[in-house]
């Protein structure tokens, strides 16, 4: 019989197993990426903000127990921004994330892109943190794949009002996180020849 009372640790498990997730640090690591702002993901953060019409972008790396925020737009004067780290998670969006918060873990267990039009629709999503927290009410999703195979996080946006995201915004979705990996690749290329340079000059 299904509980006659709420359970407020329910939502953990809804949030899907990461058995990458270790893999997933060491590759960050190496990629210098998800322990700090990239001022050109915060721009990507903004194109993906007005491309898509969304008060919210967001380019995401997830390791075992967060997620970070290396790219960012809000509302807030037309910019991404910083805040106060003692706020409570998702209260008002900041860089860092509980991993269980939130619809990115699911795109990057899944490996596929996610659109949902009204999380409301669906009871799986619907009691996820962060519609009680911010009034989240809709979200588009796709992973970050790069090379070697690993899914690295996500690129994605959010609203407070549900959006009829349609065959569109999955497509373009999709594009903008295939461009951000090409440029994942770009800074990994130009740091390994970097260090050649160095160790050549040695």
């Amino acid at each position: 019989m299904p509980p006659t009372s709420y359970d407020p640790t329910s939502h953990l498990l809804l949030t899907p197993e990461d058995t990458e997730a270790p893999r997933r640090v060491v590759r960050l690591r190496a990629l210098g990426l998800g322990d700090a702002p990239v001022p050109e993901f915060d721009e990507f953060a903004r194109r993906l903000a007005g491309v898509t019409s969304a008060p919210f972008a967001m380019v995401n790396f997830i390791d075992e127990h967060r997620q970070y925020f290396a790219g960012l737009y809000t509302p807030a004067d037309g910019r991404a921004v910083e805040l106060d780290p003692s706020v409570r998670p998702m209260a008002r969006p900041g860089r860092v994330m509980a991993r269980d918060h939130g619809y990115c873990p699911h795109v990057v267990v899944r490996r596929k892109a996610l659109v949902l039009e009204d999380v409301c629709d669906y009871p799986r999503f619907a009691g996820n943190p962060v519609v009680d927290e911010i009034g989240i009410r809709s979200y588009l999703g796709a992973p970050l794949i790069d090379r070697t195979g690993m899914t690295l996080g996500t690129v994605c946006v959010v609203d407070r009002e549900p959006r009829p995201w349609g065959r569109q915004g999955l497509e373009t979705i999709k594009a903008m996180a295939a461009e951000l990996v090409e440029r994942i690749h770009r800074r990994e290329d130009a740091g390994r020849s970097g260090r050649e340079d160095l160790n050549a000059g040695a």
